[in-house]
């Protein structure tokens, strides 16, 4: 396929995604696609080098799936972005969905009870836990469910708190009491509530690089 069917395709592609996700495509050194979208534009330039610590450096360099929020240092715009690497014989890269960051602006997460709607400061909720296809918040004071995915939450609230360490879980690690290992490299996470919370094998590296153990 030619560099010019290959663009048309990516574009075409593009349409197939919300107006909010900018899509990049990288090599080994630089960007060699990127098609902005309405609500983030990074203004990358075709021929621009891959900077250390960005989503489609680190997918090439670490060879894994990244997932991260990315202050507007680098590009001035904050935002939520995913990154896979790929290899196709000599050819090494990455492909990149980019999403703008909502955080700004928000400091609540709105909880739905039994006697109706509670807002709750980010900094209140403990953990976030999905359980029989339901999104369940608990906090200091008050626990209810949520509309929203974990996936969603991981956009949402702020990385300076809170940390994906589960396919079910996401903490609050200002309320961790203590961490404890478990079988196969994995962790326990002794909530200040009481509640204990595992560290899955695929989060366990990522997590204790964030904490520094």
């Amino acid at each position: 396929m030619n560099q010019i069917r290959m663009e048309a395709l990516l574009e075409s592609l593009s349409e197939l995604f919300s107006e909010e996700v900018s899509i990049g495509i990288t090599d080994e050194e630089k960007y060699i696609y990127y098609q902005p979208s309405k609500r983030v534009d990074l203004k990358i330039k075709k021929g621009q080098l891959l900077q250390p610590g960005t989503l489609g450096y680190r997918a090439v360099n670490e060879n894994q799936k990244v997932s991260d929020f990315m202050q507007r240092d680098v590009f001035g715009v904050p935002y939520f972005g995913k990154a896979v690497p790929f290899q196709d014989g000599d050819f090494k890269g990455s492909i990149m969905a980019l999403y703008p960051s909502y955080t700004e602006g928000k400091s609540v997460v709105t909880l739905k009870t039994a006697d109706g709607w509670i807002p709750v400061p980010f900094e209140d909720v403990q953990y976030i836990e999905v359980k029989d296809r339901k999104t369940y918040v608990v906090s200091d004071k008050v626990s209810g469910t949520h509309k929203n995915s974990l996936q969603n939450f991981e956009f949402i609230l702020p990385r300076s708190h809170f940390i994906r360490c589960h396919r079910s879980f996401i903490v609050n690690v200002h309320h961790v009491k203590e961490i404890y290992p478990d079988t196969h490299s994995t962790f326990i996470l002794a909530m200040n509530d009481g509640a204990e919370i595992p560290v899955s094998q695929s989060y366990s590296s990522y997590f204790r690089k964030l904490l520094g153990f």
